[in-house]
């Protein structure tokens, strides 16, 4: 395994590029015979490994100090060195630069702080730099990512300077103000508005608040126009036009029986009851589209503006330090804002996790305490008619699920948790044309994804009804469900359909007049017990079926748990 030292002048941001380059999981130690602390961790770049070294601090390898005496020890034990420097103070930290490359070690510059240099007028040539000192130059901003993935890329490729030799100290300081004057260029300029939200929206104090005013506004925003676009546009669609017209030509065929049944259940002209008739052409159509669409539409809507503007790779940055501590890095907030939309894309999109373990971790994550948002959207049709504080209560059940399971499978689950290697590009203008084509893309995804399975679900519980299985089943699982949840026997029907889809497997519930602790047990448990069966199969072909068996059989231990524990707290105590 190669060694690699990061080295630099005290306070230019090297421990940041470190920590971004390995993670948390790092080990700090004295070096052999000191008592001078430095840091190790290792990283994996294009297959191959590396053991990463936080140099301490120093000015020079000339030592006047045991920390400079270990830096020069370090040095020579390194097999390749990537030397941080200020952007903004290049003068000051070109001196160890130099000294450095004069030990003929296979050397790398991170211009770290670039996005401040260039705040505060500083133009530095980065290509003319390069040229003059014979290694490969990478400008980074270590507290947003910025470059830290092109300087991964470079360790595998980095090469002895041919251009700087070993000098003494009176030739490299003559040497430094001729680079200087050839690469640096100092003007005053202020800060523009971009630049000023750039900076706030990914500093941890400034950050984290407006990250939660975005995902508030962003929800408030998908909850209130989707709530508009049913009340306004689908509703009186399907009750004033198509409703009355596909009960007249349903009974001009079939007035009555089996057929009639499946097609619009029991609906009539007089009584319409889209959500509880279970028919493939009422319940089976208005699910997905009058009740779901307008909410996923939005959703993706809001998901690509994010994405376009830039916001979201900071969000990652910004989430990054927490998400190690369940064993992920900052790009798992993506699967999981996906899973919020759809698990399908949400379980496709662990693929950006770079192991195993962490693919593992945030897929089951997702699958059971990630609602979609059709799922999401019956939860708060149901639930937000009872009061708010239910909805409540659901969805922080859900993010102690998720932090408290995060932190069980880091310490359980075998393998390395690498650091977030990600581009941060600057926020931009989106192209409205760019925008609607991705929602389109997404949109028609869920809709090819959600609809066959919604009229498979429909179906197989209106044939549930129709041949009497319902009652057999209910009476199977009556004891679980009634002594350890505290729900009616007919909620088996959901738990059933909730391996179909989840969001129909809650609409199932309204029948049953439950209470709202049942209901929002009921909620929780259809939440986290299986994945619908279309994010079942995509997650068996991105983990594998022994890790998918693992995922399973914790899903149900959770479930069983989760149940319990919330019976006794909503409705015994």
């Amino acid at each position: 395994m190669k060694r690699i030292s990061l080295m630099g002048c005290p306070n230019v941001g090297k421990s940041v590029v470190f920590s971004r380059l390995t993670g948390v999981n790092v080990i700090s130690s004295n070096y052999p015979g000191t008592t001078v602390d430095f840091t190790k961790g290792n990283t994996c770049i294009r297959g191959e490994k590396f053991e990463l070294i936080d140099v301490p601090g120093t000015y020079s390898l000339e030592p006047t100090s045991k920390a400079e005496e270990v830096a020069q020890s370090m040095l020579q034990e390194a097999d390749v060195v990537i030397n941080v420097a200020d952007a903004t103070h290049l003068e000051r930290n070109l001196y160890l630069t130099l000294e450095i490359l004069g030990s003929k070690k296979p050397t790398i510059v991170a211009l770290n702080l670039w996005d401040e240099s260039k705040h505060i007028g500083v133009d530095i040539d980065v290509a003319k730099l390069e040229k003059l000192l014979g290694v490969a130059i990478v400008p980074t901003c270590a507290i947003s990512g910025e470059g830290i993935k092109e300087l991964a890329s470079e360790l595998c490729v980095a090469r002895v300077s041919k251009t700087i030799e070993p000098m003494s100290e009176d030739e490299r300081w003559a040497k430094v103000g001729e680079i200087i004057g050839k690469v640096q260029v100092v003007h005053h300029r202020h800060h523009t508005i971009r630049e000023r939200i750039a900076d706030i929206t990914v500093k941890p104090i400034t950050g984290i608040p407006i990250a939660i005013i975005v995902i508030l506004l962003m929800f408030i925003s998908i909850i209130g126009i989707g709530n508009w676009i049913i009340e306004h546009l689908m509703d009186p669609l399907f009750y004033n036009y198509y409703g009355p017209w596909i009960i007249d030509v349903v009974n001009s065929f079939a007035p009555e029986g089996l057929l009639h049944d499946i097609l619009i259940g029991q609906s009539t002209g007089e009584s319409l009851d889209f959500t509880q008739s279970f028919g493939l052409l009422t319940t089976g159509l208005y699910v997905p589209f009058a009740m779901v669409l307008p909410f996923v539409i939005t959703f993706y809507f809001m998901l690509s503006l994010l994405e376009d503007t830039g916001y979201l790779p900071r969000l990652a940055v910004l989430v990054d330090t927490g998400l190690h501590k369940l064993g992920l890095h900052g790009s798992a907030i993506v699967p999981t804002i996906l899973g919020f939309g759809c698990n399908v894309p949400g379980a496709l999109a662990t693929r950006v996790m770079e192991t195993k373990k962490q693919q593992f971790i945030a897929a089951t994550l997702m699958a059971i305490a990630v609602p979609c948002m059709a799922q999401s959207a019956m939860i708060f049709g149901i639930l937000g008619r009872e009061g708010l504080k239910w909805v409540l209560i659901v969805y922080a059940t859900l993010f102690v699920l998720y932090v408290f399971i995060g932190l069980l499978l880091k310490k359980l689950v075998k393998g390395e948790s690498p650091e977030l290697l990600l581009e941060v590009p600057p926020y931009r203008k989106p192209d409205s044309r760019t925008l609607l084509k991705k929602t389109w893309t997404k949109v028609y995804g869920f809709l090819a994804e959600a609809v066959p399975f919604v009229l498979l679900g429909v179906l197989i519980v209106n044939l549930l009804y129709i041949s009497g299985l319902i009652d057999i089943l209910s009476a199977v699982f009556s004891p679980i469900l009634t002594t350890l949840f505290g729900l009616p026997e007919g909620a088996i029907v959901a738990l059933i359909m909730g391996f179909l889809r989840k969001d129909i497997a809650i609409g199932i519930l309204l029948p049953l007049g439950m209470t709202p602790q049942q209901l929002t047990i009921s909620c929780v448990i259809l939440c986290t017990y299986f994945p619908c069966v279309a994010t079942f199969v995509v997650l068996i072909r991105e983990l594998g079926v022994m890790a998918m068996l693992k995922a399973t059989g914790l899903m149900i231990v959770v479930t069983v748990a989760v149940g319990v524990v919330l019976n006794l707290i909503l409705n015994v105590l």
